[in-house]
């Protein structure tokens, strides 16, 4: 930390003039990664009462610059995925960098991987629905139990053994408000300052963020189309001691990229011998398009090394928010007392519902339905697709997911792509959004077709091959080819 000075016969507030001069050092990234000293040590420093210095760390922490733990101390608060990328001159990409994603109105959406209401089951939860009020009545609005409603984490145990062989007893299941809500009460209970968690690179970046909050040192591996790059991984780990690894087996978020089944086995036996633990996100597993079935890490995990989170809201319904964690045993307490101090409980009257809508075989029907659909709009995709190879984009197909990983030549700058693509109401992701440092060839697209419809992924390819045919304004307002 620099000096800091104080003019105490200023008539502004010490506390104040002490507030803005950590701000700033903070904000100039000169304090990260830093423990603030302690109330005691500052104030004899500086020669000021204790209260001085508590307020000055109370309005540091109102503001978001710093986070106290409990008997330890107070620390700066980590710098923000969308903080340590530099070219934020455009609001939407300040929003895509914290996992939001504005889509401008008209435009063709090749951004979200959210379903089209047109998919929901309407028809069917409606029914569950329905079936649990006449069945329960006012009792459908209680709590449920802070792990979940047990019928439910009885049906979801049975949906695991029956869907992926994993087998996962109803007591080690924990339903959460969504895939995202998993994230947060794991680094709530797990994450301390300074641990060293391993990810992929590129990836999920709400999970970078929700890790990156609790003061965690996240390491990036780099990515490969049969999943993370090995050697790397086994460098890393002998180096950092990981507290955890944060994996996307199937359809990994957002290359799409799936794990051969050699290397599942070898992250799992990475795990059993350097004993970390592995969080498994899932969401698309089940979106397959051809013969070759994904199953999830999970169902080879005997040693209850993995930490499994499945959200149900890209191929079921957003708005629902369903989703569940299966927990190693010794971890079962800690979570869900994280669980507890963060909402009480999800929704009991919604959990009945997609209970009864799983023991119906609802879901089997709704899966099967959303996978030939997909399975069209990926075709047409990947067919569109092919006339951008002239312009050098090289992509991988998966057979599976809701999107596709474009690399881009090194004559395309992806973040001048996405602002043309705006321009003519077409919607995409640059691929900077996934990469968790900015010193990396990061420059991919993440087109996807979860939101649109088969004629405007046609429409939506053939703009991008209408502005990468034409020369396009730079900074400086010329025109420059894009290749």
């Amino acid at each position: 930390m620099k000096e800091l000075v104080l003019d105490k016969s200023s008539n502004e507030p010490l506390y104040i003039q002490l507030y803005k001069q950590i701000r700033d050092q903070i904000e100039k990234n000169e304090l990260l990664d830093e423990k603030l000293p302690s109330i005691r040590k500052l104030s004899k420093q500086l020669g000021v009462n204790n209260v001085t210095i508590i307020n000055t760390y109370k309005l540091l922490e109102q503001e978001g610059y710093v986070y106290s733990v409990e008997g330890s101390g107070t620390y700066v608060k980590k710098i923000s995925l969308s903080e340590e990328i530099t070219f934020l001159d455009d609001g939407d990409m300040d929003l895509m960098l914290s996992g939001i994603l504005p889509i401008h109105k008209d435009s063709i959406n090749f951004a979200s991987v959210s379903p089209t209401p047109d998919l929901f089951p309407i028809k069917e939860f409606k029914q569950a629905l329905i079936e649990v009020l006449d069945r329960d009545g006012g009792l459908a609005f209680l709590y449920p139990e802070i792990n979940g409603y047990e019928p439910l984490r009885e049906s979801i145990s049975k949906f695991l053994k029956l869907n992926y062989t994993i087998n996962a007893n109803m007591d080690q299941i924990l339903i959460t408000s969504g895939g995202q809500q998993g994230l947060d009460i794991i680094a709530k209970s797990m994450v301390n300052q300074g641990d060293v968690i391993i990810v992929e690179n590129p990836t999920y970046s709400a999970a970078y963020e929700a890790f990156k909050s609790r003061g965690a040192k996240i390491i990036g591996i780099p990515m490969e189309d049969d999943g993370i790059h090995m050697e790397t991984l086994k460098a890393t780990i002998k180096r950092h001691n990981p507290k955890f690894l944060y994996i996307m087996t199937n359809y990994q978020s957002p290359t799409t990229y799936s794990y051969s089944r050699e290397k599942k086995l070898e992250v799992l036996n990475l795990a059993k011998e350097n004993d970390f633990y592995i969080i498994e996100d899932d969401f698309l597993t089940d979106l397959y398009f051809d013969n070759d079935i994904k199953t999830p890490l999970k169902s080879l995990d005997e040693l209850d090394k993995v930490i499994f989170i499945k959200s149900f809201s890209k191929i079921f319904m957003p708005g629902v928010r369903i989703g569940f964690i299966t927990l190693p045993n010794r971890l079962l307490k800690g979570i869900i007392k994280a669980k507890h101090t963060t909402d009480i409980s999800s929704s009991g009257y919604l959990q009945r519902a997609f209970d009864l809508y799983l023991r119906k075989g609802y879901w089997k029907s709704h899966i099967a339905n959303i996978r030939n659909v997909y399975s069209d709009k990926y075709n047409i995709m990947i067919k569109e697709l092919s006339i951008l190879k002239k312009y050098g984009i090289e992509y991988t197909e998966p057979n599976g997911g809701l999107s596709i990983w474009l690399k881009l030549p090194d004559t395309i700058d992806s973040i001048q792509l996405y602002k043309e693509c705006l321009e003519n109401n077409l919607s995409l992701v640059p691929g900077k959004v996934f990469f968790i440092n900015n010193d990396i060839n990061a420059n991919f697209l993440r087109i996807s077709f979860g939101g649109v419809s088969n004629s405007q992924i046609i429409k939506g390819i053939g703009i991008l091959d209408n502005i990468l045919s034409k020369p396009f304004k730079n900074e400086n307002n010329e025109y420059m080819p894009f290749v």
